[in-house]
């Protein structure tokens, strides 16, 4: 058991899992360099920085209405089947994304009903999500032993990680060297990958029971559960104000066009800068969990951000600001790993579904709303100020979670220990 324990490939010589992972990296890869695409084709027609922030708003709307009913569904149903069904529709999505983004499809059509049908195809992808985030979720605690599940949170959150920073690297330089509505086409192209592999896993058992509570009181547990586990809700509070505030990857195409002056190829090379610091933190912690102290950890890591981000905001100077970015992939790596191993060792097999849900709405939800939240206060702020701003707050949020959080300093994640 405790060479198990020490293997940094345990997870990996499970056959399902290595499945697994190329769905975890290609889904979140595809459809974040989808995201940098629409955000560089949305600014490039309304050349206004509110209208980056509408694209999360569109997201958000209903991944966050539909995330409590989607966790009911997918604890009652099949996993795998449920993934199939996501990853067809975006496939769908994808497609309808391309012909947007090709001017010879949208030939006739103004601009402004163009990025109206942007949004709404991104508010589809919203629903998609709901379903997405919990699915997958559940499936890696049922394709993964029990005894190694500590080893595949580290590569599955990582995956998830550099996938998510890596597509929109790629998707950057691919407007640089092919135009926007082929690099939408090659979106659709890698959304076949997951789908293929997905196949290649048997179907899992489910593990809901029938206990004859009503809709609302199923809907709820998974809020209940979160707010009794305090350690679990401090971590997506956390989280959650970090990345509503700190991040920046919503305005990045502002500072590449009108800052830093370095257009779609340096664009491509500032979102590539936190997928190199996320994959040597994928490297180190396979080797490394973070299970001593994880809490402090955590905390750190956030602050880290937080500096990184302050000192790309105010940076005019590309190599520092490509260094910044660095550092907060490298960080933000450490932050998700260790908030993914809190709620997969903390969560019961029958309420998975349910309290990813509630996870995505505190953290995934964070994502598109500080983009919103980037591209308002970039509006009304100026965008150098805004970043800054963000960073300060995050800087804030870590301070207090340390003074009034003792379940998040005294935090450890040993399988003997318990908080």
């Amino acid at each position: 058991m405790e060479t198990i324990k020490r293997d940094p490939y345990a997870s990996l010589r499970v056959p399902e899992f290595k499945y697994f992972l190329v769905i975890r990296f290609a889904v979140i890869f595809a459809l974040s360099m989808q995201f940098a695409v629409i955000e560089w084709k949305v600014y490039e027609l309304t050349n206004d920085p509110l209208s980056l922030g509408f694209i999360g708003l569109a997201e958000i709307i209903p991944s966050f209405s539909l995330a409590l009913f989607a966790g009911n569904i997918v604890d009652k149903r099949e996993k795998r089947g449920i993934l199939l069904k996501c990853l067809a529709a975006y496939f769908v999505i994808s497609t309808s994304l391309f012909l947007l983004t090709w001017d010879r499809a949208v030939a006739g059509i103004d601009k402004q009903h163009v990025v109206l049908l942007v949004y709404l195809m991104v508010f589809c992808g919203g629903i998609v999500r709901a379903f997405v985030a919990p699915a997958t979720f559940t499936m890696l605690s049922l394709v993964v032993p029990r005894e190694a599940l500590t080893n595949g949170i580290t590569w599955s959150t990582s995956a998830w990680q550099v996938g998510g920073i890596m597509g929109p690297a790629l998707g950057g330089l691919c407007i640089f060297w092919m135009g926007v509505h082929w690099t939408m086409l090659l979106v659709v192209g890698i959304l076949l990958l997951p789908f293929l592999s997905l196949l290649q896993i048997k179907p899992k058992p489910v593990h809901y029971k029938e206990t004859g509570e009503s809709v609302a009181q199923r809907l709820s547990a998974g809020l209940k559960f979160v707010w009794k586990t305090k350690v679990v809700l401090n971590a997506m509070t956390l989280d959650m104000f970090a990345v509503l505030f700190g991040g920046s990857v919503a305005i990045l195409t502002i500072y590449a066009k009108d800052i830093l002056h370095v257009g779609p190829q340096g664009y491509g090379l500032m979102r590539a800068a936190p997928a190199v610091g996320a994959c040597l933190t994928m490297l180190i912690l396979a080797y490394r969990p973070l299970v001593n102290k994880p809490g402090i950890k955590l905390l750190a890591a956030v602050f880290g951000f937080g500096i990184a981000m302050i000192v790309f905001g105010v940076s005019t100077w590309f190599p520092l600001s490509l260094l910044a970015l660095f550092m907060s992939g490298m960080l933000d790596g450490i932050s998700v790993n260790i908030r993914q191993t809190i709620l997969q060792m903390k969560t019961p097999d029958d309420m998975r579904g349910r309290v990813s849900s509630v996870s995505s709405m505190f953290i995934g939800s964070s994502n598109e709303l500080g983009a919103f939240e980037s591209g308002l206060a970039a509006k009304l702020l100026g965008t150098v100020r805004s970043v800054v701003f963000g960073g300060c707050v995050t800087l804030g949020v870590v301070i207090t979670t340390y003074i009034i959080s003792p379940a998040m300093r005294n935090l450890d994640l040993h399988p003997d220990k318990k908080d």
